[in-house]
């Protein structure tokens, strides 16, 4: 092993796989198809980069890891210090039929063979402000799951203390009320109130994350276009814009459809095509707001309803909406790429 270690790297490709965790990095290298070495770091992006460079000095270094609960720190310190890196998805690494062993180690030898295969392509990697705008969005997307969550424990509590609740009531103002005034044991009505202060916080948390994002939407250009959209209202657009942007970084239709996981799944075999439900691959966040979107559409755009009532009728209306939901988004792009709104489209074709 010394021996190996002792090589001159210079010149040469050195492929790197990175397992990622909190406290530490598992990570192996191939150079010229032999594992070179594998090592345990600290999880400190910087660390791992000044490692890289002192082990093999003078190398084309080319790294990878997987997309995760880490984000991009440590691809940009990598690339910072002239390490080219790959971050990807977890789905598009290769494993063995059968594979019934997964350790850390295995991890990251699997990413840098896959890596000097040739076969692993990066995400996209959002730039700071990107994600800086994304924080608004996603910090709202987040509150209103926490408030969904209070209000089910809460209704959950009054069902569990046999309280009659009035058929109809939603969660509201005048819910919490009539909660407050119910004649419960002193405990139980402490641990109710305690649920209905955390749900008027959450309540609280939406308002002033909906004030910042009024305020980004009137800096941002591209609101006004999906905005014009049919059942995109001021959330949804600021959930859109802030995750696909103009657009621009999709080369096609194709492109755009595979990244929200709404391109359906094939089995093909010989002659015989089969096509399943949609891959689910990509951004689940962008897939849910469009199925949403569409379903508000096709209640203000006659075309849109034409359009899902013709493929409910043969293929059933969660497809259908699917297909509202695909379609859409590529009329978005298109609008985006011209610098349209939705209602003059047919101008600028």
């Amino acid at each position: 092993m010394n021996a190996i270690m002792n090589r001159s790297y210079l010149g040469k490709t050195v492929f790197v796989g990175t397992d990622v965790h909190k406290a530490k990095y598992v990570v192996a290298s191939i150079c010229e198809g032999e594992i070179v070495k594998r090592w345990t770091t600290v999880a400190d992006p910087q660390t791992l980069a000044f490692q890289l460079l002192k082990y093999f000095k003078g190398a084309k270094i080319i790294s990878g890891y997987e997309a995760g609960f880490s984000g991009f720190t440590l691809h940009r310190v990598l690339i910072s210090h002239g390490i080219k890196n790959k971050v990807v998805h977890a789905a598009g690494i290769a494993v063995e039929a059968n594979n019934k062993v997964k350790t850390d180690k295995r991890d990251a030898k699997k990413i840098a063979e896959e890596l000097a295969a040739g076969r692993l392509c990066s995400i996209y990697i959002p730039t700071q402000e990107e994600e800086q705008k994304r924080s608004l969005s996603r910090g709202r997307e987040q509150a209103v799951k926490r408030r969904r969550t209070i209000g089910n424990q809460l209704k959950m509590k009054l069902y569990y203390l046999g309280c009659d609740i009035p058929k109809g009531k939603k969660l509201s103002e005048s819910f919490l009320k009539w909660c407050e005034n119910l004649d419960l044991a002193h405990e139980h009505k402490f641990a109710l109130l305690e649920l209905i202060d955390a749900w008027r916080q959450e309540t609280e948390r939406i308002r002033r994350f909906d004030k910042e994002l009024l305020k980004q939407a009137g800096q941002d250009g591209l609101e006004s276009i999906y905005r014009s959209a049919p059942g995109i209202g001021p959330v949804c657009a600021r959930t859109l814009s802030n995750e696909l942007g103009d657009m621009t970084r999709f080369d096609n239709e194709r492109q755009l459809f595979c990244w929200t996981g709404l391109t359906p799944s094939e089995y093909s075999s010989g002659d015989h095509v089969r096509r399943g439900h949609i891959s689910r691959q990509g951004s689940s966040r962008i897939r849910a707001v469009l199925v949403e979107v569409a379903w508000r559409a096709i209640a203000e755009d006659r075309d849109l309803e034409l359009y899902y009532q013709r493929i409910s009728a043969r293929r059933g209306g969660k497809r259908a909406i699917v297909a509202v939901a695909r379609k859409m988004a590529g009329r978005l792009r298109f609008c985006l790429t011209k610098g349209v709104e939705w209602g003059k489209m047919d101008l600028a074709a």
